[in-house]
């Protein structure tokens, strides 16, 4: 069938083409969350908190609305919608699944529904290989990295940093399920890893044994409450962002991706300002960091605490979209918008 005259195509991506635009291309998406970063603190975005649905039935699961709109080279506006669903590990299944609608600004016609697990997890890690390079104390990468929580994120921040140059002396790797530890190190053997790996039995050891920390979890509250197990100042990429207690926050040098939205439903940051009553432990942004207005020291942890911006999800889906247009691989549903005349 022929696609209705005048109605705009519609797009249906699918995983798999998804990961042929992105994998094996950290470099480049690391730039293009650098870019989207750069495109917000610029106030070229809108982004509104996000919404989360939540089950009295099922009180582990929640599915989020994340609405926004970013400008600049390659605007566009939409929504992700992501599902955190637990009790899928046990049932041999990935915790999140999502998808991303892209709107056309012109017209706020749906240009595109993309599966969006592999985004979420591509911007997670390329905003943290980009906090972890920015955000090393006088440029030094650490050489000791840990993992806290070593499900499909921990894999995608691991791809990334290695993606983008890093090198390791040491790899330790925690988690609370035995299995999922030694699978993860699994991996790492897998993806050619030169680097010693250490199963930690506490999150304690992990963490006094590594100069970058990477929490990867699905804690719902503060676990780690001990600032002593940083007094070796390290950098703590703080990616599921309910880990650390706010006790632990206070003693650091905190950067956070968007503070308004990092500050709300009791992530670490929003316990420490109810802690404290106020925000004079925030230090600034990552966007602070890119435009040099922000110095990183190196006589405290450095901890980034990320809520995770839809806009750098629109930025990823607007590349894989454009990409695969420019290609001419784009999976179009033919008349999928059908009564297009205002009278018939």
């Amino acid at each position: 069938m022929s696609r209705t005259a005048g109605a705009p195509s519609f797009a249906v991506i699918p995983g798999v083409q998804v990961h042929e635009v992105l994998d094996g291309r950290a470099p480049e998406v690391v730039g293009l969350i650098e870019s989207a970063y750069r495109v917000h603190g610029e106030g070229d975005t809108v982004n509104p908190p996000s919404y989360f649905l939540r089950f009295p039935d099922r009180p582990t699961a929640r599915i989020i609305a994340l609405p926004a709109s970013i400008g600049g080279p390659a605007p566009v506006d939409g929504l992700k919608w992501i599902s955190s669903f637990p009790d899928n590990v046990a049932a041999g299944i990935p915790r999140a699944s999502a998808v991303l609608i892209l709107n056309d600004p012109a017209t706020g016609y749906p240009l595109a529904c993309l599966e969006s697990s592999i985004i979420s997890a591509a911007r997670t890690a390329a905003s943290a290989a980009l906090a972890a390079d920015r955000l090393s104390p006088r440029g030094r990468r650490p050489r000791r990295i840990g993992f806290v929580g070593v499900g499909l994120i921990a894999r995608y921040i691991h791809q990334y940093l290695a993606g983008t140059g890093w090198e390791f002396d040491g790899i330790g790797v925690h988690d609370l399920s035995a299995e999922h530890a030694a699978g993860f190190a699994g991996y790492l053997d897998r993806a050619g890893e030169a680097a010693p790996v250490t199963v930690h039995d506490s999150a304690e050891k992990l963490i006094r044994s590594s100069d970058l920390v990477v929490f990867a979890t699905v804690a719902a509250t503060p676990h780690v409450t001990d600032p002593d197990w940083f007094s070796h100042n390290p950098l703590v990429l703080h990616v599921s962002l309910r880990d650390l207690s706010p006790e632990v926050l206070l003693t650091g040098f905190n950067v956070v991706d968007d503070i308004e939205h990092c500050l709300k439903a009791d992530t670490s940051p929003h316990l420490a300002e109810q802690l404290t009553g106020g925000r004079d432990f925030l230090d600034g942004t990552l966007y602070d960091v890119l435009v040099g207005t922000l110095a990183v020291p190196d006589d405290r942890p450095v901890f980034f605490s990320p809520f995770g911006l839809g806009v750098l999800d629109l930025a990823v889906g607007r590349h894989v979209y454009d990409t695969l247009r420019a290609e001419g691989r784009l999976p179009v549903v033919e008349d999928f918008f059908h009564d297009m005349r205002r009278y018939g």
